[in-house]
């Protein structure tokens, strides 16, 4: 069992910045995927990046803007973003699992509680 808390989510203006964290409970935590997927108003929840052991995998949206990064040791995973845009603005969720990366949000077992990120003009 995993349990999955997201934390960093605020206010920023256009151009901005945030780091948004992920910090897991369970053991083996360094074994799992970690994903982030956003979920705005009226919208379906989508696919932003995931990490692996080994690599990570980007929306094409959010790629050059958007860094996760991992620290096992604190069983803690991090979404950084730069050069952030009014469309970015959503509910931020990550999610774990212990297979393979994948853009779909129903493949993915465990979920935290979202994090509001909104993005001004």
């Amino acid at each position: 069992q995993v349990q999955l808390v997201e934390a960093g989510g605020g206010l920023v203006q256009a151009g901005g910045s945030l780091r948004l964290s992920c910090a897991a409970s369970g053991r083996s935590f360094s074994s799992y995927v970690v994903g982030w997927f956003r979920q705005a108003p009226g919208k379906e929840r989508e696919f932003v990046g995931a990490i692996s052991r080994s690599r990570t995998h980007y929306a094409d949206s959010v790629k050059g803007r958007f860094t996760i990064s991992r620290d096992n040791a604190k069983n803690t995973v991090y979404l950084q973003m730069n050069s952030l845009k009014p469309e970015d603005t959503a509910v931020y969720y990550c999610a774990a699992d212990s297979s393979a990366i994948t853009t779909m949000a129903n493949r993915w077992t465990y979920w935290g509680q979202g994090t509001q990120v909104t993005v001004s003009s």
